[in-house]
């Protein structure tokens, strides 16, 4: 079994909060399982009694009575416990859930939002729910709980996670480059059997999420396309217009960048992307367009590609941003510019990247991602943009190299990509 404690963890900090507790992510990242087993299992080890645990899950067949709202609410109500003791209601696959006619006000419709709104009004009842179609993937979720939803945005696996599941941990590392973090992964045997799985996924599931959500069913071939590009591009700096560009050289088709945009938008919503804006650090400013783009799940992406662009160094660099994220650091694309005097001593500028600029609370860390460092060129290199930095936040560069992680005079640490996706005292204070 594996253990999804960071996450565990912040449903226990919200237990009892007084609302109700969203879980959001890529489908099949393990939503239902958190819940239902994870936290069911901790609420019965704290002492809550199994009939305060009120659990339904509403993608089995015997309960599709239930997705009438009215339905719904008068079942949960009818098993709730009177008395001082908390009432945990668990609702799985809340999207289910259809609208129906008020049958007290002709024109007016009720929904999920109204049970579970209706529920938090109950002082002993606490409420958690998942969902994995398109309705519940939306960012805009928490929304329609007006101000009352407090979300918790599960991810794949990360490599710590991934890393603690199978026996053999010499092969963890190409493993999960290769094939990413759904927790479904580590069941499967062969190459046959994952890049399947992958690949279904994204035909069988998120596609048709993002088509049926989005009404874009003559677009189907566009956003195969575009997801495509997007792949091909993890760790470059693209914007729409560039994109618009490589449809018309790939597939000679014009396409606006703002309907490319927009597309764009709808993949982020669905968990599949994310995007890291650029900041200026000298400036302490954002620049705007371009910006990069990074798969939820390094597996994913490759299976787009048909496991055929493997170039690790982009693998590893969104390996590193999605272990960031998943530390709880807003991320942004540092720049940092440099003004030098060329061979012939003429005064030049040039724009250096910061891979990574992390913020959590009043914590921030500037990372550089680097695939290998040969000689001290190189180092010079993949640390200038450091240097150019004036403040005294850490500083950490990276590599694919293991190496006894060790800090140079200029107070840059230089570590390896599994130390530090293994230990998070790197990024803690």
């Amino acid at each position: 079994m594996i253990r999804r404690d960071k996450y565990l963890n912040q449903l226990i900090r919200k237990k009892e909060n007084g609302m109700v507790k969203v879980i959001v992510g890529l489908r099949r990242c393990g939503k239902t399982f958190l819940l239902f087993n994870l936290f069911k299992d901790h609420l019965l080890n704290s002492g809550v009694d199994e009939s305060h645990i009120i659990a339904i899950s509403l993608d089995d067949i015997s309960n599709q009575r239930y997705w009438n709202p009215n339905e719904l609410d008068s079942y949960l109500r009818s098993r709730l416990i009177p008395g001082q003791k908390t009432n945990y209601v668990f609702i799985d696959e809340i999207q289910l859930v259809k609208e129906v006619e008020n049958p007290y006000l002709k024109g007016s419709k009720v929904g999920f939002t109204d049970v579970v709104l209706g529920l938090l009004k109950i002082p002993n009842v606490d409420v958690y729910v998942t969902g994995s179609n398109s309705e519940m993937l939306s960012k805009d979720i928490l929304s329609k709980f007006r101000g009352r939803g407090d979300q918790i945005h599960l991810r794949p696996l990360s490599f710590r996670e991934f890393y603690d599941a199978p026996d053999d941990k010499a092969k963890a590392w190409q493993e999960y480059i290769l094939y990413g973090g759904m927790p479904r992964i580590l069941s499967l045997a062969s190459y046959e059997d994952k890049s399947n799985y992958l690949k279904n996924l994204f035909s069988e599931v998120y596609l048709k999420d993002i088509i049926d959500r989005n009404d874009v069913r003559n677009d189907k071939g566009v956003l195969d396309d575009l997801l495509n590009i997007v792949s091909s591009s993890i760790g470059s700096l693209t914007n729409p217009l560039k994109l618009s560009h490589a449809f018309q050289s790939v597939r000679r088709l014009s396409m606006n960048p703002n309907t490319i945009e927009k597309y764009l938008g709808y993949f982020i919503d669905s968990f599949l992307i994310e995007s890291a804006k650029r900041y200026d650090i000298r400036g302490k400013r954002y620049i705007g367009s371009p910006l990069k783009y990074y798969f939820e799940d390094i597996g994913l992406r490759n299976a787009r590609l048909n496991f055929s662009e493997l170039e690790e160094t982009h693998i590893m660099e969104n390996v590193l941003y999605n272990e960031l994220r998943y530390r709880g650091f807003d991320v942004d694309v540092g720049v940092v510019d440099w003004n030098y005097k060329d061979e012939e001593k003429k005064s030049q500028r040039k724009r250096l990247e910061i891979d990574f600029v992390c913020r959590k609370g009043n914590e921030k860390y500037y990372i550089q991602s680097a695939y290998a460092i040969q000689d001290a060129e190189k180092k010079l290199q993949e640390t200038r943009g450091f240097k150019l930095i004036n403040d005294s936040f850490k500083k950490i560069l990276v590599i694919k190299e293991d190496i006894i992680p060790r800090q140079d005079e200029n107070g840059i640490l230089c570590v390896g990509i599994q130390d530090f996706l293994l230990d998070e005292s790197f990024t803690e204070r």
